[in-house]
């Protein structure tokens, strides 16, 4: 749609110009540090960042409503840097010009309902937002255009020939790196390093298509994550994990597409989002609680974060329900087919203890924001079951409605609510765990057991050898072809029960 037809009193508001002032806050020690520089921790305390914007309140001189108008003529322009994210420009990357916007066509990923037969196993409503039909199937695309977007406009202003962007990885945050970076035509390299034998061969293959150098470290995402952190601290690289703020920034929009898909109202939605290294859930609670406090939704959604119990620091964080007496300590993982949460010592945990405070604070008691823990069992259960009603979700997805579920048969859930399930890949990535489930060949350490019910597998159709059958190169004769077709028909009615 074009500007012409908006109208008249949007029209200069459509389309967004850099504006605000951006800076990383430290969440310990408060320091203040310019946007000019690539920073991943505080300089001072090495703690971790968040971006703010000392202009912040010049948005709020704009109602809630006509905010509501603008995000909605704006999903309409066919203009490319404002198709995906960006759309929610003064939200999340104000700062930027439109020319230095990279665009793959991340965003607008759909939200699905549950049919009534999933609807009445979870005993409520709720949908998938599938963030798998990102480009590169996962949720990363998100931060990955933000962070890439920014690093494009330094390079540009500062005219800088050569960047090095590297990060650690379980799969999906290397694909998603690793596909931006190849976007470049100059200027632009990208390295992943991976925890060996960690990673499903789908994603492996990614960052390999895209022509990223993929290098395979011994040990878990932690590990790799160590040393991604020490090549930042000492060569000059751009840290493309979630320790990256504009990373998060990114993110944000995916509280943004909700808002927006249910028409800004948000009061009994339940945003249910896995925890890994905590920067997702970090975005989102960040993400809601600027749309309150521009009064574009009026109240706020409860959110809840979910973790496997083989890799639960967060859950055991918030047992304790006196924030005074919580000790974070990390954990040692355990193998876990939610791979992508796997991780034992979260990067950005500091800004989830930060952001949780203020959003129950804003929420008004402390069931504002949850977290719950479910076995492997519930992870992969739920994720089979959810695919054949119709869905795409990945182990992660799987993992959320395993928590949504348990929630609502503690009676933590009302009955009025509406969940929101973040599937955060394509479940074709992570095919290898359906493949171990359907041929029950876990590992023992995984602790789960496939349900008859739930297993599948193919059926090899057998034939009589008097009957001749389609070989490489060898052409069936008419009559042959008639009667194996006759033949196969008949086997496959049997198999399927159907009556003539």
């Amino acid at each position: 749609m074009k500007r012409e037809y908006f109208p008249q009193d949007l029209k200069d508001l459509i389309m967004p110009s850099p504006s605000g002032k951006y800076f990383y806050r430290c969440l310990k020690c408060k320091s203040e540090f310019d946007i000019g520089q690539l920073l991943y921790v505080c300089p001072e305390c090495k703690n971790v960042l968040l971006i703010y914007d000392k202009e912040w309140e010049r948005l709020k001189k704009i109602p809630g409503n006509k905010w509501r108008e603008i995000f909605d003529y704006r999903s309409m322009l066919n203009i490319l840097a404002l198709k995906g994210i960006y759309r929610f420009h003064e939200l999340l990357g104000s700062v930027l010009p439109l020319d230095a916007i990279i665009y793959l066509g991340e965003g607008h990923t759909p939200i699905v309902e549950s049919n009534s037969r999933l609807r009445d196993w979870v005993g409520r409503r709720f949908y998938f937002k599938n963030d798998g039909q990102n480009p590169s199937a996962s949720f990363k695309d998100r931060g990955m255009a933000s962070a890439f977007s920014y690093l494009n406009y330094l390079m540009k202003k500062n005219n800088w020939k050569q960047v090095l962007a590297v990060c650690a990885s379980t799969g999906d945050t290397s694909a998603s790196a690793a596909l931006y970076a190849s976007y470049f035509s100059n200027g632009i390299k990208s390295a992943v390093l991976l925890p060996k034998g960690k990673v499903t061969p789908q994603q492996l293959g990614q960052p390999l298509g895209s022509g990223a150098i993929v290098i395979e470290l011994p040990g878990v995402f932690d590990h790799c994550m160590k040393v991604v952190e020490y090549l930042s601290d000492h060569y000059p690289v751009a840290l493309m994990n979630s320790k990256n703020s504009w990373r998060i920034l990114g993110q944000e929009s995916y509280s943004y597409e909700i808002a927006q898909q249910f028409d800004y109202d948000t009061e009994d939605l339940v945003v249910v989002v896995p925890i890994g290294n905590a920067g997702n859930i970090t975005a989102v609670l960040n993400g809601f609680i600027k749309l309150y406090e521009l009064e574009i939704i009026k109240t706020l959604p409860t959110i809840v974060g979910v973790q496997s119990e083989h890799a639960n620091p967060v859950f055991l964080y918030y047992l304790e329900p006196n924030p005074q007496k919580r000790v974070f300590r990390p954990v040692t993982v355990k193998p876990s087919v939610a791979q992508a949460a796997m991780i034992g010592n979260p990067v950005s945990m500091p800004r989830v203890i930060e952001l949780v405070e203020k959003y129950r604070e804003l929420f008004g008691n402390s069931e504002g924001f949850m977290v719950v823990e479910v076995t492997e069992q519930e992870i992969m259960d739920s994720m089979i079951i959810a695919n054949r009603n119709g869905h795409i979700a990945c182990t992660q997805g799987g993992e959320c409605l395993a928590g949504f579920k348990k929630l609502v048969d503690a009676g933590k859930i009302g009955k009025e609510k509406i969940g929101v399930l973040d599937a955060t890949a394509h479940a074709l990535k992570f095919s290898v765990f359906q493949d171990k489930y359907f041929n029950d060949s876990f590992e023992p350490e995984y602790g789960i057991r496939p349900k008859k019910n739930l297993k599948n597998s193919p059926v090899t159709l057998s034939l009589p050898s008097t009957i001749a059958q389609p070989q490489q190169g060898k052409e069936l004769s008419p009559d042959e072809l008639k009667l194996f077709v006759a033949e196969a028909a008949k086997k496959i009615a049997e198999i399927l029960e159907l009556e003539g």
